[in-house]
């Protein structure tokens, strides 16, 4: 069973010629209608998101100067960012829908949910927008979760580096922040040696890949390094930032993943849910609207159970060093921050 929040009037926001734009979720809707679930898709609807629940993210005074920019017009952000008078409103919908997917989830005690919204999310800080991002939607969600005693895993595979989601998280003991992307790229963040802080060292696992990765590449470091962190680690909740920007056609990086890839990193994500019912994808990254629309349909079917990847899975691409010399790099750090804690210094 599918749960997805009902389709988004996303129109208000809106930059001509801005890659993240209406269209995006247009392609997402063709994608699940692709899947052709009939009564196996429930469709929930979206709501705001209190202030309660964007201020266990976001900094109030961030909140405030937001609304008060969009209500002014809007503009552009920084170079990057853009909202416009309705981008306010629409964003409280978009973090609100992740809420109303997790919690008919919980309800139900099975399913697997999709929170197709934008403006995407990860990029957000708790005081910032950046990245196309002005809420931090897969966060909002987490900490509601994190707020009702889960533990939560946060598998973020968009091309891009959460820097937000790792930010906010970064001394939560209760949240596992992984992200595998593309490095040196935008934000900068996202190294190895990046771990977490000293109320929550380990929780953050950062898998920095180059230009060119493949499918295999990906596996293979979420398998030999993501995984046994996460088993011991024993997430209650999975929570994936499912950016589809890593898609050998997109044109915002350099990846060479395909649909069959994203399928394969969904089973995987999957695996990890400890029960039917705790598994939900949050759209972030995507721009090509094609592959879009292909690798959503790939990563949803997978996740169903079923295989609906219209492309082959990819190998052969570079990465291999990148991963091994990540391995010790996050090793060092680990060892580094544990020494100065007990040492009673501050890392």
């Amino acid at each position: 069973m599918l749960i997805v929040n009902d389709p988004l009037d996303d129109l208000g926001h809106e930059d001509p010629g801005h890659p993240e734009r209406p269209d995006r979720l247009v392609a997402v809707r063709h994608a699940i209608a692709q899947l052709d679930l009939g009564g196996d898709q429930v469709n929930v609807a979206a709501r705001a998101a209190t202030r309660t629940e964007l201020a266990a993210v976001h900094e109030g005074a961030y909140l405030d100067e937001l609304g008060a920019f969009c209500y002014e017009g809007g503009g552009d952000i920084d170079e990057d960012t853009y909202a416009t008078y309705d981008s306010w409103a629409l964003a409280q919908v978009a973090a609100g829908a992740g809420l109303v997917v997790v919690d008919e989830l919980r309800r139900r005690g099975e399913g697997v949910g999709f929170v197709s919204v934008r403006p995407p999310g990860h990029h957000a800080l708790a005081d910032r927008a950046m990245g196309f991002c002005l809420l931090n939607n897969v966060a909002i969600a987490a900490a509601a979760l994190r707020g009702d005693g889960e533990r939560v895993l946060i598998v973020d595979w968009d091309v891009h580096h959460g820097n937000g989601t790792q930010t906010i998280f970064w001394n939560d003991p209760d949240v596992l922040y992984v992200s595998t992307h593309q490095w040196p790229l935008f934000p900068g963040s996202g190294v190895a040696s990046e771990v977490g802080g000293p109320r929550a060292v380990g929780a953050t696992l950062n898998l920095p890949l180059p230009a060119g990765a493949t499918g295999d590449v990906v596996r293979r470091a979420l398998d030999e390094v993501a995984a046994p962190v996460i088993e011991e680690f024993a997430p209650t909740w999975v929570l994936v930032s499912a950016g589809f920007d890593g898609h050998l056609a997109d044109p915002m990086a350099d990846f060479a993943l395909s649909s069959g890839d994203f399928a394969r990193l969904a089973s995987w994500a999957a695996s990890f849910a400890p029960r039917d019912g705790r598994l939900a994808f949050f759209l972030e990254g995507g721009y090509d609207l094609a592959a879009l629309r292909d690798s959503v349909t790939a990563t949803l079917a997978a996740a169903l159970g079923d295989s609906m990847a219209s492309e082959g899975e990819t190998s052969g691409g570079p990465g291999e060093e990148q991963i091994r010399r990540s391995m010790r790099e996050r090793a060092s750090s680990l060892e580094l921050v544990r020494d100065q804690l007990a040492d009673g210094a501050a890392p």
